[in-house]
């Protein structure tokens, strides 16, 4: 029997997406539930499993485009039962003197007419076939494969200064080329119109990170042992920026057209930096979260974002945006609005630096804080005073239980 591999609903804004790569050799047994190919889409990368156990033929090529739905192998079932039916015991090995290189004539069809469209010469290809033989998957690999560089006189290696023990001449390539992800390309289109049609603004504020960081350091160890996550800066900052929302609410709506349409949920997003690039969890309700709960959200979504298994659902709806720039040591930095928002945080670097406290100068570790924000929705007043609000609550967090 033979099973359609399809690529599998993502929502119902992703219609159709790239197959990027296969885990998975052309021909190979595989296994129920085991990774098949990866798919790019504009706003998340997942992977596709196998729904069965079998033997898996492609009908579709890496890079390919493709749509929701449609089917990309078949996996023969019958092949899988038949092998543990069977069991048969492996073959003795070929004794050293029988092997022999295989003549062309001996490849099968398929991977003659991909051997001709390649260039690849099967007797250069090690095979995993029956009797050493080279299949279509073996030849496929072998095209995967950088070429070697080829050698370049001794004068121009000596003019390099490339001796012995010297780097590959590969590595001085003076350029190469990759095209862009689905994914890549969305978040650059969604920062080039976020920078084109909001009249984006950026306000700045320094705050002391001592009571947060006293905290940490007094509770760290009982709050692992008691919750199994870190007790992060990620916490505290969106605690303050809940208390900041709820002050100044004007900062918690978005433009629709010509109406202002005022949120009344407190749906955070977490900028995340992968691999595939910026991805943007949202984590809910977090007016009703303690740190704790927090802090999980924030690793387990980090996981998924870093893992490839993010879902649609994990990115969308998020009322506000706050992005550390801070863990890459960034000192400053004024960050793109995250569209419809209508502002997002930055965090920086933690540095010690000399500060008027009480008359005296003393040494803090002092974090810049960057709120931009959307100038036609949010006035400076506003701004100003959330950034403020945020920085008396990481200054004094016994405020969030106070309520002050």
């Amino acid at each position: 029997m033979a099973l359609e591999v399809k690529i599998p609903p993502m929502g119902e804004s992703i219609t159709s997406g790239v197959l990027a790569k296969w885990h998975v050799a052309d021909g190979a047994l595989v296994n129920k539930d085991q990774p098949l190919f990866e798919l790019e889409t504009d706003k998340i990368t997942s992977e596709g499993t196998a729904e069965a156990a079998g033997k898996i033929t492609f009908t579709v090529a890496a890079g390919t485009e493709v749509k929701i739905g449609q089917v990309v192998a078949t996996i023969d079932t019958e092949v899988s039962s038949q092998k543990s039916e069977a069991s048969p015991a492996p073959a003795a090995p070929t004794p050293t003197s029988d092997l022999r290189p295989l003549t062309f004539s001996e490849t099968s069809p398929a991977v003659r007419r991909l051997a001709a469209e390649s260039g690849i010469d099967p007797a250069t290809v090690t095979g995993t076939g029956k009797a050493g033989r080279v299949t279509k998957g073996d030849l496929l690999a072998a095209g995967e494969q950088p070429a070697a560089p080829a050698p370049i006189p001794a004068t121009v290696a000596g003019a390099a200064g490339l001796g012995p023990g010297s780097p590959s001449p590969a590595t001085f390539a003076r350029q190469t080329r990759t095209k862009m992800t689905k994914l890549r390309q969305t978040i650059a289109s969604r920062l080039v119109t976020a920078q084109h049609e909001a009249a984006m603004l950026t306000t700045f504020n320094e705050c002391d990170m001592t009571a947060v960081m006293e905290l940490r350091k007094k509770y760290q160890d009982d709050f692992v042992k008691k919750h199994g996550v870190k007790l992060g800066f990620m916490s505290f900052f969106t605690k303050a920026v809940v208390a900041a929302l709820q002050e100044v609410p004007g900062i918690n709506a978005q433009l629709d057209g010509d109406t202002i349409v005022q949120n009344h949920y407190y749906d955070i997003g977490m900028a995340v930096s992968t691999d595939k690039g910026l991805m943007v969890p949202v984590i809910r309700g977090c007016d009703g979260l303690g740190l704790a709960g927090i802090e999980q959200a924030i690793a387990g979504a980090a996981k998924r974002a870093r893992d490839g298994k993010i879902t649609l659902n994990d990115l969308e709806g998020g009322v506000f945006t706050i992005t550390n720039g801070g863990i890459f040591g960034s000192m400053l930095s004024t960050p793109i609005l995250n569209a419809p928002q209508s502002a997002i945080l930055g965090l920086h670097a933690i540095n010690e630096r000399p500060v008027a406290l009480s008359g005296q100068v003393v040494i803090r570790p002092m974090m810049y804080l960057a709120l931009s924000y959307d100038h036609r929705i949010v006035d400076g007043r506003q701004a100003v005073t959330f950034l403020v609000r945020v920085k008396q609550v990481i200054e004094d967090p016994s405020r969030l239980i106070v309520g002050v």
